[in-house]
């Protein structure tokens, strides 16, 4: 690949300047994640109906009604940065991360990510409610890439950055979403990631363990991971990335320091007018 984030953003990117100059001169050259021309389209009212829906498109001739939720997104992700991404309800910030950790295949354009993943992005996903604290704790460790004999010599610590011991060999549907995102968390940071992946989870819990997820988080920085967090919480992204993305309607808005892009973000926000033709 050959593209380089400033030509491939084009005017999402910052504008040409001396600011954009120290950026692109304070980067690293290797890339952890790349996203090339990428869009992806999901159809329109895909539930009960989509058998019906496409029999009468089919009968009628009709295309089916798709939406955009992403539209020729490019950006890249060096070694050593962690990278926010931000927007409204509908922008395209999940979408970005289902693509980036291959739980989906873009429609166009490539996507490349480099190294290990971890991801939490939907609360209990790879755990069985069935299943026990303790049960679940070694099957996701497994889905995540450590080995048997890996998981039961981290099996005391993951158990007790979590907090969770007394609950372990109960099943996971007793446990609160508090308690789940506990379990999930502390399974994901041992698996040791090179690039983890957060979607607003950190949101969910009590504020002790959100400080423990954070300063576990800082320790992966340190260490030259990568972190991807999508989150509305714009003062703690500040915190925890230097680079940000901004998504508006599917399309890249912006791509640069996290400072500047949270800033245009923010401003965005507080200038935007209501909608008066909404009843």
């Amino acid at each position: 690949m050959k593209t380089a984030i400033q030509s491939s953003v084009g005017e999402a990117a910052l504008q040409p300047g001396r600011e954009g100059e120290l950026f692109e001169a304070n980067r690293s050259t290797q890339r952890v994640i790349s996203f090339e021309g990428v869009s992806k389209s999901y159809l329109r009212n895909a539930g009960r109906g989509l058998l019906r829906n496409r029999l009468v498109a089919w009968l009628k001739r009709s295309p089916l009604e798709t939406l955009r939720a992403l539209d020729d997104i490019s950006f890249e992700v060096r070694e050593g940065e962690s990278l926010a991404v931000v927007g409204a309800n509908g922008a395209g910030k999940s979408t970005l991360l289902r693509l980036a950790t291959g739980i989906s295949m873009p429609d166009s354009g490539s996507v490349t990510v480099h190294g290990t993943i971890a991801a939490l992005m939907e609360l209990g996903a790879g755990f069985h409610p069935d299943l026990t604290g303790a049960e679940n704790l070694v099957l996701n460790a497994s889905l995540l890439g450590l080995s048997r004999k890996r998981t039961y010599e981290e099996f005391d610590s993951i158990l007790e950055f979590s907090g969770i011991a007394d609950f372990i060999n109960e099943p996971l549907r007793t446990y609160s979403s508090g308690m789940v995102l506990r379990l999930a968390f502390s399974v994901a940071v041992r698996v040791n990631p090179d690039v983890l992946f957060l979607d607003e989870v950190l949101a969910v819990g009590d504020q002790e363990f959100r400080g423990k997820c954070i300063e576990e988080i800082k320790r992966l920085k340190h260490a030259g991971k990568t972190l991807v967090y999508v989150s509305h919480q714009t003062e703690l992204t500040r915190e925890l990335c230097d680079v940000a993305l901004w998504l508006e309607h599917g399309k890249l808005k912006m791509f640069g320091p996290a400072a500047t892009v949270l800033d245009s973000y923010e401003a965005g926000r507080t200038t935007k007018k209501p909608d008066r033709t909404q009843k």
